[in-house]
């Protein structure tokens, strides 16, 4: 059995607060969540940050300063991984749909990258998709993937290439192919999300088929496919992913007290399947960091 890295996502951008207490929101409770997260054997903290006021989701430089800067300065080893998600929400305007609605969420390439330029972490998420959601589109144009790749790549961060499906994979092949990705190349399968692949290990099979031959990969499953995905995903080969982004619950109706708590029960789950957590060092040597 191979050495397992897994990767914690902290917060996320959904209104899980409301759900749950124990998810994150000031950038204090995110430094804190995620430093717990990396002695419970997390390899890698993806982070998103949310308004303190609000609970929602925010772009503020200000708030990934924070959560970076403390990170960096608590004495803890870990690989920070900082999303580039947000600002690619579309919805039409019932009037016309050439124009969005109020609650479409719209940014240019650079603004969603800006964080990354510069707090420069050692990996940053690019969502090679676009998709329906429940209520929206999400929306990666292909030249503004080129422009964020590039982005990226200039200040020397490696991207977690995220894909919610087969066409996915193709479109992050091509930027590889452009020369915007360098190898070997990271991708993360999205798993279980609306409209997307199924949390299956059909689809892990099958994407994993489509990768590039140096390819590192992970997976995680939404909601209840969190853990049956680390099991499917560490005996197929890959890597994995947990926390509150994800999944709020431990068990059927147990909430999670923590995303170190769901890093211990992956943790768990792969030295019960004969294998071992990948350190922070031994994930950076796996990913060329």
């Amino acid at each position: 059995m191979h050495q397992t890295i897994i990767s914690c996502a902290v917060t996320g951008s959904a209104p899980t607060p409301e759900k749950n207490s124990a998810v994150p929101v000031t950038p204090s409770e995110i430094v804190k969540s995620a430093i717990d997260a990396a002695k419970a054997g997390a390899a890698i903290v993806h982070c998103h940050v949310r308004d303190p006021e609000t609970k929602r989701p925010s772009m503020s430089v200000e708030f990934y300063q924070e959560v970076t800067e403390g990170i960096r300065c608590s004495g803890i080893d870990v690989i920070i991984n900082l999303t580039t998600g947000p600002g690619a929400r579309f919805s039409p305007s019932v009037d016309d749909p050439r124009i969005a609605s109020h609650d479409s969420k719209m940014c240019s390439p650079s603004e969603r990258v800006k964080h990354v330029v510069e707090l420069r972490p050692e990996i940053c998420s690019l969502d090679v998709v676009t998709m329906n959601r429940k209520r929206h589109v999400f929306l990666n144009h292909p030249e503004h993937l080129k422009y964020m790749s590039a982005s990226i790549q200039s200040v020397g961060v490696k991207p977690e290439l995220e894909v919610f499906d087969t066409g996915h994979i193709l479109n992050a092949i091509n930027l590889i192919k452009d020369g915007l990705i360098q190898p070997p190349p990271f991708f993360q399968f999205c798993l279980g999300v609306d409209y997307g692949a199924p949390a299956t290990v059909e689809s892990i099979i099958m994407m994993k088929s489509m990768l590039p031959r140096d390819a590192v990969w992970s997976a995680f499953g939404v909601s209840r496919f969190q853990f049956p995905m680390v099991a499917a995903s560490v005996l197929l080969g890959g890597h994995v992913r947990v926390g509150l982004e994800d999944n709020i619950y431990m068990e059927q109706s147990v909430l999670a007290p923590s995303n170190a708590a769901l890093v211990e029960k992956a943790a768990r789950i792969i030295h019960d399947l004969g294998g071992s957590v990948a350190s922070v060092e031994k994930a950076r040597e796996l990913l060329s960091l």
